[in-house]
């Protein structure tokens, strides 16, 4: 039996608009959308995958152009914009994700791959299988990375850190922190899909039984909780994790470290500058792209 054809669309832009763009393309074609970005150039690619041929010199087209120059009216850099239609097998579209999601390294500490790579570990390295999906969160995108890089770097063996994931995407940075001897392990997200995807992650990872994943609203976290953290990832955007900043403070240990994420470049002074006025200092940070993300603690003088 023959196999159906699909028609990808696809659209060359930045991490910074990525978000927008994916947006603009799942209602405007109204169809699941996926992201892929290239730490090695920078760009990401926008991609919709169409069970039927569209009328691309019809109106679609200049949807998506009106739309691209909407978001960039709005102060987002979108890079070339190119927009592209291409006729794909659909052998050829399975595969072209397992050529685009390729094992990471995070050290000697972890291995995060996808289900098909044959790739082994080293000695006494974790693992974590996750397969490119809908939420957020495969260990490709700078600041996912940064936080996985936190992970390894704060985990003290054979001592017991707990963890708190806010915003948890995939389950990624959670399942990583069970493997990694964190206990106990939290995990929240507000989008009941990426909770149960999460859930399903952790699950085939073999880990669901050490963390605990929940839906739950950051604007909602206690300001005088019963239990801290020694180590706290937000991979949000910089409004949220301004807004909500008293409320992601207060769950952490005097001693422990909030690792923020998902900052443009241009914002991250703003969101350093808001949280050093809560006592914390900054104690790591890295540039990738558009993307800075930071470790804070708090300072000594507020022991």
């Amino acid at each position: 039996m023959k196999q159906q054809s699909l028609w990808r669309v696809s659209v060359i832009t930045t991490p910074e608009a990525e978000d927008a763009v994916s947006e603009l393309l799942g209602t405007v074609l109204g169809q699941t959308v996926s992201s892929y970005f290239n730490l090695e150039t920078g760009v990401s690619t926008v991609t919709v995958y169409c069970r039927q041929k569209l009328t691309w010199s019809g109106g679609i087209r200049e949807e998506i152009a009106a739309g691209l120059m909407q978001i960039k009216h709005c102060g987002l850099k979108i890079g070339s914009g190119n927009v592209t239609l291409a006729k794909v097998r659909r052998e050829d579209w399975a595969e072209s994700w397992k050529r685009r999601f390729k094992p990471i390294e995070i050290g000697n500490a972890l291995l995060i791959k996808p289900s098909w790579s044959k790739k082994t570990p080293r000695k006494n390295q974790a693992v974590v299988v996750l397969d490119p999906g809908l939420s957020f969160g495969t260990g490709q995108h700078p600041t996912t990375a940064f936080c996985l890089r936190a992970l390894a770097r704060h985990r003290k063996t054979g001592a017991r850190r707990s963890f708190l994931d806010i915003g948890t995407g995939s389950g990624i940075l959670a399942i990583a922190a069970a493997k990694l001897g964190y206990s106990p392990v939290h995990a929240f997200d507000f989008d009941p899909e990426a909770v149960r995807v999460a859930r399903a992650n952790a699950r085939v990872n073999g880990v669901h039984k050490r963390l605990r994943i929940v839906r739950k609203d950051v604007t909602k976290l206690p300001l005088h909780p019963a239990e801290q953290y020694d180590l706290i990832c937000a991979n949000l955007i910089s409004t949220l994790l301004i807004s909500e900043r008293r409320r992601m403070v207060a769950q952490l240990n005097c001693g422990g470290t909030l690792v923020l994420a998902g900052i443009l470049r241009s914002e991250f002074s703003q969101v350093q500058k808001i949280f050093e006025e809560l006592g914390l200092k900054l104690a790591a940070r890295r540039i990738e792209n558009e993307w800075c993300s930071g470790s804070f603690c708090y300072a000594e003088e507020n022991f």
